[in-house]
Order: structure tokens, then C-alpha cells, then sequence
């Protein structure tokens, strides 16, 4: 109607760029239904405007002439809003994702950092505990008994300087591969083969072990063979805390398989970890982790202590 007015007074320039930009401004900042109204209508009225023209003129040249001049005064600025609003949208669209992308990086740096730090708490754990409790069990036995002689003080002393000395190693392997960068192979591996070495350790502490190994032993994955010794130190700790002797390790090796276990006489007591259970979570954790099992409790008297653990890495 405004244009319509205008051109019935005399068009001027300053009225068609009111105009131009007014539309410009409603499909730009407008409400996308709006920008689509104003799209169909604006082009109506561009074909209406040089129908009427044409008809009324009965000049085809005109109401071509008339066509495109209204269709670049009313269609051409809502199509380029139109355009640069898409184009706006798709910016905001991809700020948002970045934001998304960045938010689920840091979510997943703090889920590495968190899974890190469980690990290690978990390798310090099973590291100390062996060789510390193996110390205060020992210590605590020779400050207690006043009939013992030199030699069997110095036995006890012996021990306890191997498990110091043990422990102090192992922690500073573990500092080691802390330091670790790149690809530089790994300071130590901790192997189920070694069992008999941790059993005797465990049996100088003054505790009674029988052992047996069932099948033929087998080179593992590198995960598997730490697990198998981790959960076999930790279920040794217990037993030298908690359980009475003699303790029974078994280890059978199987072909797609290998499985530990570790049995101590409880005679009925109600057997608890202090605390909130570490040690079974660390080792329910650590088997599976390595696609195995993990079952622990008392049965008949006895504490049992059981790990299955694929002989192929199938890490969690």
C-alpha cells in the first residue's frame, strides 16, 4: 500500500530505501515464520505489480520492466536476509558444537585424569601393603615376646629389612614409570611366573603357604600377568592379616584361561577387612579390568579367594 501511495505521488529514492530496508530488518531479526511470510508475499506482489502494469499498458516490455523492478525493490532485500540469516544461524550452530566438543573433552581429560589416579592409588596400595603389613606383623611379634633369642630376633630383623627394602624398590620403580614419556619401554614387569618368589617373601614373614601350580605356565599379556600377581600379593596381605594358617595358592594354568586362588582357615570367625574394603575392591577391579573374574568369602571355615583371568587381553 505504501509503495503503491508512492509511486501515485512520485517515486523517490528515499521512500524505495525506507522501504528495502524495513523489509530487511523484519526478515533479518524477525521470527523466522515471519521471514517466510514476507518471502511469499513480496513475491505476489512483484508478479501482481507487473500483471497489472502490463495489462493495463498492454506492453510486455513494461511488465517485464515493472516484474524486475518490483522484484528487486520487495524480494531482493527478504532473500538476502534471509540468506545472512541462515548463514547467522549456522555460526551460532557451529559455536554451539564447539562448545559441546570443548565441554565433552574436558569431561573426558577429567574422566583420564580420575582413572589415573585410580590406577595409581590401586598400584600403591597393593605395593605397600604386602611389604608393610608383612613389617608391623613381624615387628609387633618381636616387641610382644620377651623369650626370644638373638637368632630368631635376627631371623625376624632380616625379614623385615628384605620387605623395607623390597618396598622402597618398588616404589621407586613405580616413581619410575610415573617419569616415564613416550614410548620408552617399561621399567619393570611384575609377572605371575614370580608367584613362588612372592610366596616365599610371604613365608619368611612367618606365614605358612602351600603352593601348587597345575598346568604348564604360559607367557600372558602384560595387563593379565600384573593383575594375576596384584590380586595374588593383595589375597597373601589378607591372609597375613586376617586369616589364620596354613595358607593354600593354586595356580592353574588353562588354555584359554588361567585362574588363582588363595585359601585360609578362618575357623568360623566373621572375616572384615578394616576400613572400606580396598583390598577387594582392587582386586575385583583389576580382573575386571582384564575381562576376568573375581570372587571372594567365606565358606566352611575358610576364606577363598578366586580370580579367572583370560590368557588374551580383553582390557575394559
Amino acid at each position: 500500500m505504501g509503495i503503491a501511495i508512492d509511486v501515485a505521488v512520485g517515486p523517490s529514492l528515499g521512500t524505495l530505501l525506507v522501504y528495502t530496508d524495513n523489509l530487511y530488518s523484519a526478515a533479518l531479526y524477525g521470527p523466522a515464520r515471519l521471514a517466510r511470510w514476507l518471502l511469499g508475499a513480496t513475491t505476489v506482489m512483484a508478479v501482481a505489480a507487473g500483471a497489472v502494469v502490463g495489462f493495463l499498458t498492454r506492453d510486455w516490455m513494461v511488465l517485464a520492466v515493472i516484474g524486475i523492478q518490483a522484484g528487486l525493490i520487495l524480494v531482493t532485500p527478504v532473500t538476502t536476509a534471509m540468506v545472512l540469516r541462515q548463514h547467522r544461524d549456522q555460526a551460532a550452530a557451529e559455536r554451539a558444537r564447539a562448545e559441546q566438543v570443548a565441554r565433552l573433552a574436558d569431561l573426558d581429560r577429567q574422566a583420564a585424569i580420575t582413572a589415573e589416579r585410580t590406577q595409581m592409588a590401586r598400584e600403591l596400595h597393593d605395593m605397600i601393603a604386602n611389604h608393610f603389613s608383612a613389617i608391623a606383623i613381624q615387628s609387633t611379634a618381636a616387641l610382644s615376646r620377651r623369650d626370644l633369642d638373638q637368632a630368631t630376633i635376627r631371623k625376624i630383623m632380616e625379614s623385615v629389612r628384605e620387605n623395607s627394602v623390597k618396598g622402597l624398590a618398588e616404589m621407586r620403580t613405580m616413581i619410575g614409570l610415573l617419569r616415564q614419556e613416550g614410548d620408552e619401554p617399561e621399567a619393570t614387569r611384575l609377572r605371575l611366573a614370580d608367584a613362588e618368589s612372592l610366596v616365599d617373601r610371604s613365608r619368611r614373614a612367618g606365614m605358612a603357604i602351600n603352593m601348587r601350580v597345575e598346568g604348564e605356565p604360559q607367557e600372558l599379556p602384560v595387563p593379565i600377568d600384573l593383575a594375576a600377581y596384584r590380586i595374588l600379593q593383595e589375597a597373601l596381605t589378607n591372609a597375613l592379616k586376617h586369616g589364620e594358617q596354613p595358607a593354600t595358592v593354586g595356580i592353574a594354568y588353562e588354555p584359554e584361561r588361567v585362574t588363582v586362588t588363595v585359601d585360609n582357615p578362618v575357623n568360623g570367625r566373621k572375616v572384615r577387612l578394616p576400613g572400606a574394603g580396598a583390598g577387594l575392591v582392587g582386586m575385583r577391579e583389576r580382573a575386571g579390568l582384564v575381562g576376568g573374574t573375581f570372587e571372594a568369602g567365606a565358606d566352611a571355615g575358610v576364606w577363598r579367594v578366586v580370580a579367572v583371568l583370560p590368557t588374551s587381553a580383553e582390557i575394559a
